[in-house]
């Protein structure tokens, strides 16, 4: 292990997260607290204790159990009701908790969250589609995918179908994402663009392939767990869908590691290291941390699963954590921060033309520090690089 990274310092970090926080006021979710709201149920806090599960699962400490069961379960009925869960909204975010549910379910036998399970898989079967067959990202998006959207639904679409459903829906699991590879993917660098729209008519999408301008590294990240995570649950192992999918996250790992900057990062807009949008912005191209965490994360889990088997990856996956530590993770007053992380960025609606996915757009989004999207995938990397150390 590298001995500059002081591994206490970021568990004492971790721990100030959960000691500063209530389920309904997380410390972690800077987007709910800019908009002077309480949190609900979203992707963001799922994030967030999804780290704290895998945590436990490798080190056997109470403390981050005994928090995910508490933030759960303080927003989950007994007869699964879900409060701030709306199904009318049809958003693929909100499945995204939905995965931890499964693991809290494994071990504290509530049966409060199987039901929370069932409740959320009425969204499944009822989310609208677009004409090739893949989920909507929201109701307020119709007809669009987004890389996004693939990783908050489909890996928990594939254990719910295996846990409950005797895995008879696996198929349209496998054929969303071989959608996905055919019609968002750029032949020539391997990489996914951020969205696609199927009626090809929204403002921001290329009148001829529905697809949006530019690259993101966080959507670039999320589609990689969306692979890895939908890889490690499945039931099939070794089928013939399986292997194609397998193929297909070989390849995007591959494809990643060509535009990895030499500080083992990725640039907020991979392709465009260190370019400047426009003389109207001052702010240039950056090394960003959500992103290079999630793919650090899948680096490292997908050798650690067996999925990647090359030592390159696991490399790259050491060389990405720790620029991340040397780069952003700092103390100012005693405090540390994990700093250099996009809060949000996405593609329209119509209302808002301001998100036309240019470079200028992912380049004017708010960078701020501590943040779930980025600190819950930079814990999610901690726990792979302990482990491979």
């Amino acid at each position: 292990m590298n001995a500059t990274i002081n591994t206490q310092v970021i568990e004492d970090y971790i721990d100030s997260l959960m000691t500063k926080s209530t389920a309904e006021l997380p410390v972690w979710n800077i987007e709910k607290a800019r908009a002077g709201k309480k949190s609900g149920w979203d992707y963001i806090d799922g994030c967030m204790i999804m780290a704290l599960l895998e945590i436990y699962g490798t080190s056997g400490e109470q403390k981050y159990l005994d928090f995910a069961d508490y933030y759960e379960d303080f927003r989950i009925h007994e007869d699964g009701k879900i409060d701030g869960y709306k199904i009318e909204e049809w958003n693929l975010d909100n499945l995204n908790g939905g995965k931890n549910l499964f693991t809290l379910y494994r071990l504290t036998k509530k049966e409060k969250y199987a039901k929370a399970l069932h409740t959320l898989f009425e969204q499944i079967k009822g989310q609208p589609r677009t004409a090739e067959g893949n989920f909507w990202h929201k109701k307020i998006y119709p007809n669009q995918v987004w890389l996004d959207g693939t990783y908050m639904a489909l890996p928990f679409y594939m254990e719910y179908e295996k846990t409950f459903n005797g895995s008879a829906n696996i198929n349209d699991i496998y054929q969303q994402f071989f959608n996905v590879y055919e019609l968002v993917r750029d032949k020539k660098t391997g990489l996914y663009y951020h969205g696609y729209d199927s009626s090809k008519s929204i403002f921001w999408a290329d009148k001829e392939t529905g697809l949006s301008r530019n690259f993101w590294l966080r959507s670039l990240g999320w589609y990689s767990m969306a692979l890895l995570d939908t890889l490690n649950v499945a039931p099939d192992k070794g089928s013939e869908n399986w292997n194609k999918l397998k193929a297909i996250f070989v390849e995007l790992c591959d494809s990643m590691l060509n535009v990895q900057d030499k500080s083992g990062m990725w640039y907020q807009v991979p392709t465009l290291a260190g370019e400047k949008p426009s003389e109207e912005l001052t702010r240039k191209n950056y090394l960003e941390t959500s992103g290079s965490s999630i793919m650090a994360y899948s680096l490292l889990k997908g050798c650690r699963t067996g999925i990647l088997s090359d030592k390159k990856y696991t490399e790259a996956g050491v060389r990405a954590f720790e620029g991340i530590v040397h780069t952003y993770l700092s103390t100012e007053g005693g405090v540390l921060s994990l700093k250099g992380i996009c809060l949000v960025a996405g593609l329209g609606p119509d209302k808002d033309r301001r998100r036309d996915g240019s470079f200028a757009y992912y380049m004017s989004e708010p960078v701020v520090q501590d943040d779930a999207k980025g600190v819950g995938p930079f814990i999610l990397a901690y726990n792979e690089y302990k482990q491979l150390h």
